[in-house]
């Protein structure tokens, strides 16, 4: 194996996500809800989101395995206070779903903390309800998000509201188009493709053969690319997509150029470096890259224990 496609160690992978997970729980206030947010209405979905993506990646992180006690442990207690205190115990999303009845935002964030063990029968009925009109699975939306919410009722155990498979057909990544034109906005829907077609990567296989190889050969050439940009919250979710596939290169040289690029309180800059600024607006910029460090870091690290 040549140093340029040589396996990042577990060591490296593991820290990355260990730090960023520490920023995360450090600066969990800065994910509430304001007031001004709850009376007004203005960019409460925003605000979930980042939400949303927290739980996810604590339910990747348990369901990998490679969390020791003391990260495990702050995991749980983060996910915790997600629930309870960020969401008020479901009751955030639940008025939400009222407000907007054919809003897919509250069931796609509830799907995780259903699956993770946390209940709310309210918000559940009144889905089932919006579910239940011919507008539900008309909703416009591009076919990435498509999956997304078919993939969020069956977390739930509901019956889908569309076909799955015809949705991965429609999406960018299916018609395997010429790499050339992968683009900002093309390279998160491929991202987000793969994230949502393998559940956040618990089941790579759902990836078709032939897409796999078509990633497995342009992958690289897409990581090097955003990597000479240093934008490294794309970067982060292709290194997650490559983990999704059957024979992840995990490279060391793109590893250790993304691992550089995290901060010593283990925030992970949007691009090139950590941003100035007041500590809530520095938040908003530097979140979301940060829990996509934490998420690349799981997946990664469980696929290079596994190689082992």
């Amino acid at each position: 194996m040549t140093a340029a496609t040589a396996t990042a160690p577990p060591a490296l992978l593991h820290g990355v996500g260990d730090r960023a997970l520490m920023w995360l729980d450090a600066h969990r206030e800065h994910f509430r809800l304001t007031d001004e947010d709850r009376a007004t209405g203005r960019g409460v979905v925003e605000r979930l989101k980042p939400i949303g993506e927290l739980a996810v990646n604590t339910r990747v992180l348990f369901r990998e395995g490679v969390a020791g006690s003391r990260q495990h442990a702050r995991a749980g207690q983060l996910l915790d206070f997600t629930w309870r205190e960020l969401l008020d115990g479901g009751n955030v999303l639940a008025a939400l779903q009222h407000d907007e009845p054919f809003s897919p935002v509250p069931l796609e964030i509830y799907s995780t903390f259903h699956e993770l063990g946390f209940r709310h029968p309210g918000l559940e009925t009144t889905a089932e309800v919006c579910r239940r009109t011919l507008t539900w699975p008309a909703l416009d939306m591009v076919p990435n998000r498509r999956l997304s919410v078919l993939r969020a009722e069956r977390r739930i155990g509901l019956p889908p509201s569309g076909d799955f498979d015809d949705a991965v057909r429609m999406t960018w990544l299916s018609r395997l188009p010429e790499p050339w034109t992968v683009q900002y906005h093309i390279a998160y829907d491929i991202t987000h493709t793969v994230f949502h077609l393998t559940d956040w990567g618990a089941e790579p296989g759902r990836i078709p053969p032939e897409t796999a190889d078509y990633l497995a050969l342009y992958l690289p050439a897409w990581t090097e690319d955003w990597a000479d940009l240093e934008h490294w919250d794309l970067l982060g979710e292709l290194l997650v997509v490559d983990t999704c596939l059957p024979r992840p290169a995990l490279d060391a040289r793109i590893w250790e150029r993304y691992a550089a690029a995290q901060s010593d309180s283990g925030a992970m800059p949007l691009q090139r470096t950590m941003p100035d600024g007041d500590a809530a607006d520095v938040f908003d910029v530097v979140h979301h890259p940060t829990l996509v460090a934490a998420f690349a870091s799981a997946m990664a690290t469980s696929r290079a224990m596994s190689a082992t």
